[in-house]
């Protein structure tokens, strides 16, 4: 039985959390491949609105295993108030929730390294969601880090303290001003290790080959999105793991040749948190009224997101990268009202109008060449299927779907699961 996958193509905050949810009816595991709490997936249904972290997005349906996989990594006191906020709806979080022993631990001065870190660079900041990420990625390839699994071991305690008083020197070298109180955090640490340690530990790629075996589906769940990938990203402007599909293969211990469906979603327009290059971003009404519209604030940070046309090359890098098979497009809705839409088809890089992704896209390079079309005034958010959608947003759908070569297989229209159109 292969694995699909269900990744972001874009700049991450493309709505992977609730069609993840919506999705998982159809799954028997959802597994996480990468990336920390730097993610914040949004679910929306029955009234409540539920931001997660690390915990896989499938975790509200009964039937569904949830895999923490080994190519993420887990802060345990961000993870503990996660399930403190779980525990209301009476989940069987032992047998539901499995995390990978090789899955590395974000320690209180990764985070404290994380912050030294970025405000040394002064104005040339890459915008750090400030929780440790970087660091525990660098610790992790560097051959340093903590891992789940050294939790079962009696003396992780010492293997832990010689790390954070590495992490101390490598603060100071820094010379910034960082005011922390370190036995502070380690009390909340130290806590939230021990009720981490109650949770199943597994060997996650032992477990998913043998759930494969015996015929199980399984969906992976990415974060952020392919535009932040480590290596195929807008670098430095990226995070510090692969987003893209071969991730899924490393952060679960899957085989290339097990891999399925590739699902890819995106916005209809285009959005980015932080800092980095963004040919499509608006600074006028249009901009602003996709932000307020599109409630476009950040699940994690709650920092507002930049706004932006759709970016069609960028999005078709991201669809060659990753092998997409279907797509889904989100937040259609927003879109509605605006007489005219535009959509990014070239840049005009250093004089020369081309049709890829290249390596460098600061403004001083790229500007983007755009094919208007008619919008929609219709309001979508209480349609239900495809042949209620205005004949304008049909032809956006069918535009993109000529130039991206792939299938748009649902089109979302509001936040709720129940806002989600399959065509």
């Amino acid at each position: 039985m292969a694995v699909d996958l269900l990744l972001g193509l874009q700049w991450g905050d493309e709505g992977k959390g609730k069609i993840v949810d919506v999705l998982t009816q159809d799954y028997d595991i959802i597994a996480r491949f990468q990336g920390g709490p730097n993610a914040g997936h949004t679910l929306e249904f029955d009234g409540i609105k539920h931001v997660l972290h690390t915990i896989p997005s499938g975790i509200f349906h009964k039937n569904a295993v949830n895999v923490v996989g080994n190519g993420v990594v887990i802060d345990p006191v961000i993870f503990q108030k996660e399930l403190d906020a779980l525990k209301k709806f009476n989940l069987d979080i032992k047998s539901k929730l499995f995390i990978s022993r090789k899955a590395h631990l974000i320690l209180p001065t990764h985070r404290l390294l994380d912050a030294a870190s970025e405000a040394s660079k002064g104005k040339a900041k890459i915008g750090s969601t400030l929780k440790g990420i970087g660091p525990t990625y660098m610790d992790k390839t560097g051959r340093n880090g903590m891992r789940i699994g050294d939790l079962e071991l009696s003396d992780w305690k010492e293997k832990y303290r010689n790390l954070a008083n590495k992490h101390e020197a490598m603060i100071s070298f820094y010379d910034v001003d960082i005011q922390y109180d370190l036995a502070e955090l380690e009390t909340d640490f130290f806590k939230a290790v021990e009720d981490l340690k109650q949770l199943t530990f597994i060997d996650s790629e032992e477990y998913l080959y043998q759930a494969q075996k015996a015929g199980k589906k399984i969906l992976a769940e990415g974060a952020q999105g392919s535009l932040l990938d480590i290596d195929f990203g807008t670098y430095p402007f990226v995070t510090s793991s692969n987003t893209t599909a071969a991730g899924a293969c490393t952060g679960l211990g899957v085989a290339p040749n097990q891999i399925g469906e590739v699902k890819g979603i995106f916005k209809a327009y285009t959005t980015r948190v932080g800092s980095g290059p963004f040919p499509t971003e608006l600074f006028d009404e249009d901009g602003e009224t996709m932000g307020r519209v599109g409630n476009e604030f950040g699940a994690t940070t709650g920092r507002p997101r930049r706004c932006g046309w759709l970016d069609l090359v960028a999005l078709k890098y991201a669809v060659r990268v990753n092998g997409v098979t279907e797509l889904m497009m989100m937040k259609g809705d927003v879109l509605s009202g605006f007489k005219k839409l535009k959509v990014c088809t070239a840049y005009n890089y250093k004089g020369k109008q081309i049709e890829h992704f290249p390596y460098n896209i600061e403004a001083e390079n790229v500007t983007p060449v755009y094919l208007e079309m008619d919008g929609w005034k219709e309001d979508l958010t209480k349609m239900t299927s495809a042949d209620q959608l205005p004949k304008a947003l049909n032809d956006y759908i069918a535009f993109l779907e000529k130039e991206l070569e792939v299938p748009i297989k649902i089109v979302s229209v509001g936040p709720d699961r129940t806002q989600t159109i399959l065509r």
